[in-house]
């Protein structure tokens, strides 16, 4: 029940970060963003993160009996999880985008946690070494493949490097997440690291002098929903960490990628109807149920 209940959660937390993949870009659309302009972009990004943020922390403010009070420590950690999460995350990704292709980015994005997952035992006690989980990491890996199947490039570029470092970023800040998420509220880790990291991209947006060209009702719309799951999915997510092996977990997050394409196709009318997404769907769901395989004692 304890496994089921987690793979469940998870999957909530991958479908909701799926899905802001294409309100995202409604988001650029309705507020009159360049998608080639990387200043504008990331004032969309510290917008986002700033307003989540704040209304988080303030909630804990006034909630602090409950949701309780993290240590200066915990601070540190949760200030150190913005700037892998929020700032280098976000400033890699959307500055790597405008120099390289769309299509490696899934791919790109997922490799250092494939590489994590081979190699989790060495970063916590709790991380047991498993055949089971570097064989469903692999398998949902080439459903990332699968997913963006188009063409054989083997080109390395300066954008592809930052997307890689952007990965990694990802790979760090769950680290830190999964010892931080022991001693403080999952409400505490969202609110101060998406408020930092949104302060920080706030002021870098500034200086590279971007903007919000225009404000509308759809916009508020869209943004109001991408502010809600990006806090429900953050918060969940570390709530998750608190008892679940981060290895198993990057290996649901290969289903990421798989809700972006159906919520695009829903939201975006893009088509969905491709035989590569049939065989990621499979081949996701086998790594996934593969890699939660305990096996015998012995090997897990």
């Amino acid at each position: 029940m304890k496994k089921g209940k987690t793979i469940f959660l998870s999957l909530i937390v991958m479908a909701l970060w799926g899905s802001l993949f294409p309100f995202v870009k409604l988001g650029y659309v309705y507020s009159g963003i360049d998608s080639a302009s990387v200043a504008d972009i990331l004032m969309f990004a510290a917008a986002r993160f700033t307003v989540c943020g704040g209304l988080v922390s303030l909630y804990c403010l006034l909630r602090s009996k409950a949701v309780g009070t993290p240590s200066i420590k915990s601070i540190g950690n949760i200030l150190l999880i913005g700037l892998f999460a929020i700032v280098l995350h976000y400033a890699c990704t959307y500055i790597g985008l405008s120099t390289t292709d769309s299509s490696k980015t899934a791919l790109l994005k997922q490799s250092a946690s494939l590489i994590y997952i081979c190699f989790s035992f060495l970063f916590f006690k709790d991380e047991r070494f498993s055949i089971y989980k570097i064989i469903g990491a692999v398998i949902g890996f080439c459903g990332i493949i699968a997913i963006n199947f188009s063409k054989n490039n083997l080109s390395v570029s300066f954008g592809d490097l930052l997307i890689l470092c952007a990965s990694i970023c990802t790979v760090v800040q769950n680290i830190i997440s999964r010892r931080s998420s022991q001693k403080c509220s999952a409400l505490w880790i969202t609110g101060i690291s998406q408020f930092f990291g949104g302060v920080v991209l706030l002021i870098v947006a500034i200086i590279l002098g971007g903007t919000i060209p225009q404000i509308n009702g759809k916009l508020i719309a869209v943004f109001t929903y991408i502010c809600i799951a990006s806090i429900i999915a953050y918060t969940l997510w570390y709530y998750i960490l608190r008892t679940s092996e981060l290895s198993k977990l990057f290996i649901i997050k290969f289903a990421e990628p798989l809700f972006a394409c159906v919520f695009g196709a829903i939201i975006l009318k893009e088509n969905i109807f491709k035989w590569q997404y049939l065989i990621a769907f499979i081949l996701i769901s086998a790594g996934i149920i593969i890699g939660h395989h305990k096996g015998r004692k012995a090997n897990d």
